[in-house]
Protein backbone atom coordinates (compact mmCIF):
# COMPACT_ATOMS: atom_id res chain seq x y z
CA UNK A 1 0.00 0.00 0.00
CA UNK A 2 0.98 3.33 -0.41
CA UNK A 3 1.99 6.05 2.57
CA UNK A 4 -0.99 7.94 3.89
CA UNK A 5 -1.68 10.92 2.48
CA UNK A 6 0.39 14.00 3.34
CA UNK A 7 -1.12 18.16 3.60
CA UNK A 8 1.14 21.21 3.11
CA UNK A 9 1.71 23.51 5.63
CA UNK A 10 1.63 26.09 2.98
CA UNK A 11 -2.76 25.23 2.54
CA UNK A 12 -3.06 26.25 5.85
CA UNK A 13 -0.95 28.86 7.11
CA UNK A 14 0.94 31.65 6.37
CA UNK A 15 4.50 31.98 6.33
CA UNK A 16 4.69 33.71 9.41
CA UNK A 17 2.19 31.77 10.54
CA UNK A 18 3.91 28.44 10.52
CA UNK A 19 7.44 29.72 11.10
CA UNK A 20 5.64 31.22 14.78
CA UNK A 21 4.01 27.53 14.88
CA UNK A 22 7.21 25.52 13.93
CA UNK A 23 9.45 27.16 16.09
CA UNK A 24 10.74 24.47 19.01
CA UNK A 25 11.71 25.66 22.37
CA UNK A 26 13.65 24.27 25.49
CA UNK A 27 12.00 26.06 27.79
CA UNK A 28 8.64 24.63 26.58
CA UNK A 29 9.88 21.10 25.91
CA UNK A 30 11.74 20.28 28.85
CA UNK A 31 9.68 22.65 31.34
CA UNK A 32 7.04 20.17 30.51
CA UNK A 33 9.15 17.46 31.38
CA UNK A 34 9.99 19.28 34.78
CA UNK A 35 6.39 20.13 35.04
CA UNK A 36 5.15 16.79 35.04
CA UNK A 37 7.41 15.84 37.91
CA UNK A 38 6.62 18.77 39.72
CA UNK A 39 2.70 17.68 39.57
CA UNK A 40 3.91 13.74 40.66
CA UNK A 41 6.22 15.19 43.43
CA UNK A 42 3.54 17.26 44.72
CA UNK A 43 1.21 14.94 44.84
CA UNK A 44 3.14 12.47 46.81
CA UNK A 45 4.20 15.02 49.43
CA UNK A 46 0.59 15.81 49.67
CA UNK A 47 -0.57 12.21 50.28
CA UNK A 48 2.58 11.49 52.82
CA UNK A 49 1.34 13.90 54.83
CA UNK A 50 -2.74 13.40 54.92
CA UNK A 51 -3.22 9.88 53.21
CA UNK A 52 -6.84 10.54 52.17
CA UNK A 53 -5.86 12.55 49.19
CA UNK A 54 -4.79 9.52 47.57
CA UNK A 55 -8.57 9.46 46.33
CA UNK A 56 -7.52 12.60 44.21
CA UNK A 57 -4.22 12.25 43.84
CA UNK A 58 -4.23 8.37 42.44
CA UNK A 59 -5.55 9.39 39.26
CA UNK A 60 -3.29 12.61 38.97
CA UNK A 61 -0.34 10.74 39.62
CA UNK A 62 -1.59 8.17 36.77
CA UNK A 63 -2.61 11.18 34.53
CA UNK A 64 0.93 12.71 34.60
CA UNK A 65 2.46 8.78 34.41
CA UNK A 66 0.73 9.33 30.94
CA UNK A 67 1.89 12.43 30.26
CA UNK A 68 5.57 11.16 30.74
CA UNK A 69 5.01 8.78 28.00
CA UNK A 70 3.16 11.73 25.66
CA UNK A 71 6.62 13.56 26.61
CA UNK A 72 8.17 10.65 25.84
CA UNK A 73 6.91 10.41 22.46
CA UNK A 74 7.26 13.82 21.72
CA UNK A 75 11.20 13.24 21.99
CA UNK A 76 10.83 10.96 19.03
CA UNK A 77 9.82 13.55 17.22
CA UNK A 78 12.62 15.46 18.52
CA UNK A 79 10.24 18.10 19.87
CA UNK A 80 11.43 18.57 23.56
CA UNK A 81 15.33 19.95 22.93
CA UNK A 82 16.89 21.20 19.73
CA UNK A 83 19.91 19.58 21.36
CA UNK A 84 19.57 16.07 19.90
CA UNK A 85 21.53 14.15 22.40
CA UNK A 86 19.66 16.15 25.42
CA UNK A 87 16.51 15.43 23.45
CA UNK A 88 17.01 11.65 23.54
CA UNK A 89 18.86 11.53 27.02
CA UNK A 90 15.24 12.91 28.40
CA UNK A 91 13.16 11.33 26.12
CA UNK A 92 14.56 7.41 27.38
CA UNK A 93 15.66 7.77 30.84
CA UNK A 94 13.70 10.75 32.05
CA UNK A 95 9.96 10.13 30.70
CA UNK A 96 10.31 6.84 29.23
CA UNK A 97 12.18 4.39 30.95
CA UNK A 98 10.33 5.33 34.45
CA UNK A 99 6.77 4.31 32.26
CA UNK A 100 8.20 1.20 30.67
CA UNK A 101 9.04 2.40 27.15
CA UNK A 102 12.37 2.82 25.37
CA UNK A 103 13.01 5.99 23.12
CA UNK A 104 14.54 4.21 19.93
CA UNK A 105 12.23 1.03 19.79
CA UNK A 106 9.14 3.86 19.76
CA UNK A 107 10.96 6.07 17.67
CA UNK A 108 11.39 3.67 14.70
CA UNK A 109 7.76 2.03 15.06
CA UNK A 110 5.75 5.32 15.56
CA UNK A 111 7.45 6.54 12.28
CA UNK A 112 5.78 4.07 11.12
CA UNK A 113 2.61 4.68 12.01
CA UNK A 114 2.74 8.00 10.52
CA UNK A 115 3.84 7.21 7.47
CA UNK A 116 1.12 4.41 7.53
CA UNK A 117 -1.82 5.91 9.26
CA UNK A 118 -4.84 3.95 9.18
CA UNK A 119 -3.21 1.77 6.23
CA UNK A 120 -2.26 -1.75 6.43
CA UNK A 121 0.60 -1.86 7.34
CA UNK A 122 0.33 1.22 10.28
CA UNK A 123 1.85 -0.80 12.95
CA UNK A 124 -1.19 0.68 15.40
CA UNK A 125 -3.92 -0.34 13.51
CA UNK A 126 -4.52 -3.43 15.78
CA UNK A 127 -5.56 -0.38 18.55
CA UNK A 128 -8.43 1.18 16.49
CA UNK A 129 -9.37 -1.96 14.28
CA UNK A 130 -11.36 -3.67 16.33
CA UNK A 131 -13.86 -0.80 17.28
CA UNK A 132 -16.40 0.09 17.26
CA UNK A 133 -17.55 -2.41 20.03
CA UNK A 134 -20.10 -3.04 22.31
CA UNK A 135 -20.63 -1.28 25.20
CA UNK A 136 -20.36 -4.41 27.49
CA UNK A 137 -16.95 -4.97 26.15
CA UNK A 138 -15.98 -1.22 26.57
CA UNK A 139 -16.98 -1.52 30.10
CA UNK A 140 -15.15 -4.87 30.53
CA UNK A 141 -12.03 -3.46 28.99
CA UNK A 142 -12.38 -0.80 31.46
CA UNK A 143 -12.73 -2.93 34.54
CA UNK A 144 -9.61 -4.76 33.75
CA UNK A 145 -7.61 -1.20 33.31
CA UNK A 146 -8.99 0.08 36.50
CA UNK A 147 -8.08 -3.78 38.82
CA UNK A 148 -4.33 -3.56 37.20
CA UNK A 149 -5.03 -7.00 34.90
CA UNK A 150 -4.02 -5.19 31.90
CA UNK A 151 -0.90 -3.66 33.54
CA UNK A 152 0.08 -7.08 34.65
CA UNK A 153 -0.24 -9.21 31.17
CA UNK A 154 1.67 -6.23 29.59
CA UNK A 155 4.28 -6.43 32.10
CA UNK A 156 4.38 -9.95 32.57
CA UNK A 157 4.61 -10.76 28.76
CA UNK A 158 7.35 -7.57 28.40
CA UNK A 159 9.70 -9.05 30.82
CA UNK A 160 9.11 -12.76 29.57
CA UNK A 161 9.72 -11.41 25.96
CA UNK A 162 12.95 -9.85 27.40
CA UNK A 163 14.11 -13.18 28.59
CA UNK A 164 12.73 -14.87 25.07
CA UNK A 165 9.87 -16.62 26.98
CA UNK A 166 6.82 -16.92 25.01
CA UNK A 167 8.23 -15.92 21.58
CA UNK A 168 7.68 -18.17 18.94
CA UNK A 169 10.91 -18.93 16.94
CA UNK A 170 11.20 -17.03 13.53
CA UNK A 171 11.65 -14.18 11.48
CA UNK A 172 12.08 -10.93 13.94
CA UNK A 173 12.17 -12.67 17.36
CA UNK A 174 15.46 -11.89 18.45
CA UNK A 175 14.31 -7.96 17.62
CA UNK A 176 11.44 -8.41 18.94
CA UNK A 177 13.57 -9.87 22.46
CA UNK A 178 15.90 -6.84 21.91
CA UNK A 179 13.54 -4.63 22.25
CA UNK A 180 11.68 -6.20 25.24
CA UNK A 181 14.84 -5.88 26.83
CA UNK A 182 15.22 -2.25 26.29
CA UNK A 183 12.21 -1.14 27.28
CA UNK A 184 11.98 -4.01 30.28
CA UNK A 185 15.62 -3.60 31.91
CA UNK A 186 15.57 0.23 31.95
CA UNK A 187 11.81 0.11 33.36
CA UNK A 188 13.27 -1.88 36.58
CA UNK A 189 16.23 0.11 36.73
CA UNK A 190 14.48 3.16 37.14
CA UNK A 191 11.75 1.79 39.44
CA UNK A 192 14.31 0.48 41.53
CA UNK A 193 15.96 4.11 41.36
CA UNK A 194 12.30 5.48 42.43
CA UNK A 195 11.72 2.78 45.20
CA UNK A 196 15.43 3.50 47.05
CA UNK A 197 15.10 7.20 47.11
CA UNK A 198 11.56 7.35 48.69
CA UNK A 199 13.05 4.26 51.08
CA UNK A 200 15.75 6.48 51.79
CA UNK A 201 13.29 9.28 52.89
CA UNK A 202 11.71 7.21 54.88
CA UNK A 203 8.33 6.53 52.93
CA UNK A 204 9.21 3.49 50.95
CA UNK A 205 5.04 2.51 50.93
CA UNK A 206 4.53 5.43 48.87
CA UNK A 207 6.15 3.52 45.92
CA UNK A 208 3.57 0.90 46.13
CA UNK A 209 0.89 3.25 46.57
CA UNK A 210 1.84 6.65 45.08
CA UNK A 211 3.65 5.12 41.79
CA UNK A 212 2.73 1.73 41.56
CA UNK A 213 -1.00 1.76 42.15
CA UNK A 214 -1.52 4.40 39.50
CA UNK A 215 0.62 3.00 36.89
CA UNK A 216 -1.42 0.09 37.35
CA UNK A 217 -4.67 1.36 37.92
CA UNK A 218 -5.88 4.73 36.33
CA UNK A 219 -2.73 5.31 33.78
CA UNK A 220 -4.05 2.29 31.80
CA UNK A 221 -7.45 3.47 31.68
CA UNK A 222 -6.91 7.06 30.11
CA UNK A 223 -3.92 5.14 28.01
CA UNK A 224 -6.87 2.97 26.67
CA UNK A 225 -9.20 6.23 26.35
CA UNK A 226 -6.30 8.18 24.93
CA UNK A 227 -5.62 5.47 22.02
CA UNK A 228 -9.32 5.10 21.36
CA UNK A 229 -10.20 9.04 20.61
CA UNK A 230 -6.85 8.81 18.32
CA UNK A 231 -7.85 6.51 15.66
CA UNK A 232 -10.87 4.30 16.55
CA UNK A 233 -14.05 4.97 14.31
CA UNK A 234 -12.54 7.65 11.81
CA UNK A 235 -15.28 8.91 9.32
CA UNK A 236 -13.07 8.41 6.14
CA UNK A 237 -9.43 7.10 7.11
CA UNK A 238 -7.85 8.07 3.62
CA UNK A 239 -8.45 11.69 4.33
CA UNK A 240 -5.47 13.32 5.50
CA UNK A 241 -7.52 15.43 7.94
CA UNK A 242 -9.25 12.32 9.07
CA UNK A 243 -6.51 10.05 9.54
CA UNK A 244 -6.76 10.90 13.30
CA UNK A 245 -9.25 12.61 16.09
CA UNK A 246 -8.95 15.77 17.75
CA UNK A 247 -10.63 15.62 20.64
CA UNK A 248 -12.02 18.52 22.80
CA UNK A 249 -11.34 18.65 26.61
CA UNK A 250 -12.19 20.71 28.95
CA UNK A 251 -10.04 22.10 32.38
CA UNK A 252 -10.86 18.42 34.15
CA UNK A 253 -10.24 16.42 30.63
CA UNK A 254 -6.91 17.96 30.49
CA UNK A 255 -6.34 17.24 33.86
CA UNK A 256 -7.54 14.01 34.51
CA UNK A 257 -7.07 12.58 30.76
CA UNK A 258 -5.49 14.43 28.55
CA UNK A 259 -2.21 15.97 29.32
CA UNK A 260 0.29 17.85 27.17
CA UNK A 261 -1.78 18.72 23.96
CA UNK A 262 -2.36 15.27 23.65
CA UNK A 263 -5.96 15.68 22.29
CA UNK A 264 -4.65 17.26 19.41
CA UNK A 265 -4.08 14.52 17.50
CA UNK A 266 -5.46 15.69 14.19
CA UNK A 267 -3.14 18.11 14.33
CA UNK A 268 -0.05 16.69 15.12
CA UNK A 269 -0.95 13.89 12.21
CA UNK A 270 -1.37 16.75 9.64
CA UNK A 271 1.74 18.58 10.84
CA UNK A 272 3.82 15.79 12.25
CA UNK A 273 7.09 18.13 13.02
CA UNK A 274 4.89 20.49 15.19
CA UNK A 275 5.90 20.50 18.79
CA UNK A 276 3.26 19.87 21.27
CA UNK A 277 3.11 23.03 22.77
CA UNK A 278 2.20 24.72 19.35
CA UNK A 279 -0.98 22.48 18.53
CA UNK A 280 -3.44 24.19 20.50
CA UNK A 281 -2.17 27.52 18.57
CA UNK A 282 -2.49 25.61 15.35
CA UNK A 283 -6.11 24.36 16.07
CA UNK A 284 -6.76 27.68 16.92
CA UNK A 285 -5.96 29.10 13.49
CA UNK A 286 -7.06 26.27 11.16
CA UNK A 287 -10.46 26.60 13.22
CA UNK A 288 -10.67 30.64 12.14
CA UNK A 289 -9.57 29.87 8.37
CA UNK A 290 -12.30 27.13 8.11
CA UNK A 291 -10.41 24.00 8.22
CA UNK A 292 -11.68 22.47 11.42
CA UNK A 293 -15.49 21.72 9.49
CA UNK A 294 -13.65 19.06 7.31
CA UNK A 295 -11.47 17.90 10.05
CA UNK A 296 -12.07 14.84 12.55
CA UNK A 297 -13.19 16.64 15.81
CA UNK A 298 -14.80 14.90 19.06
CA UNK A 299 -16.86 17.22 21.17
CA UNK A 300 -15.20 15.44 24.48
CA UNK A 301 -14.29 12.38 25.43
CA UNK A 302 -17.19 11.28 26.82
CA UNK A 303 -18.53 11.87 23.28
CA UNK A 304 -15.92 9.77 21.49
CA UNK A 305 -16.31 6.64 23.75
CA UNK A 306 -20.37 6.38 23.21
CA UNK A 307 -18.92 6.29 19.29
CA UNK A 308 -16.10 3.40 19.97
CA UNK A 309 -19.31 1.70 21.78
CA UNK A 310 -21.76 2.01 19.34
CA UNK A 311 -22.15 -1.64 18.14
CA UNK A 312 -25.16 -3.61 18.75
CA UNK A 313 -24.82 -5.98 21.82
CA UNK A 314 -27.25 -8.92 20.24
CA UNK A 315 -28.40 -11.44 23.08
CA UNK A 316 -26.90 -15.02 23.27
CA UNK A 317 -23.42 -13.43 21.08
CA UNK A 318 -20.16 -13.08 23.04
CA UNK A 319 -19.00 -9.42 22.76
Amino acid sequence: MPAAKRVKPSDFFTPEDWRLLSHRSDLMGLGAVAHAWTVIALSMALTIWQPWFALITVPVIGTRQLGLAVLMHEAAHGGLSKRSKLNDFVGQWIVGAPVGADLKSYRDYHLQHHKFAQQPEDPDLNLSAPFPITSRSLRRKIIRDLTGQTFFKQRRNQIANAFGIGIRPGKGTQNRMTAARNAAFPFLGANAVLFLGLTLLGVWWSYFLLWLLPMATWNQLVTRLRNIAEHAVLSDSDDPLKQARTTKANWLERALIAPYAVNFHCEHHMFMHLPFYRLRAAHRLLEAGGHTAYMEIGQGYRDVLGLAASRKDVAGVPA
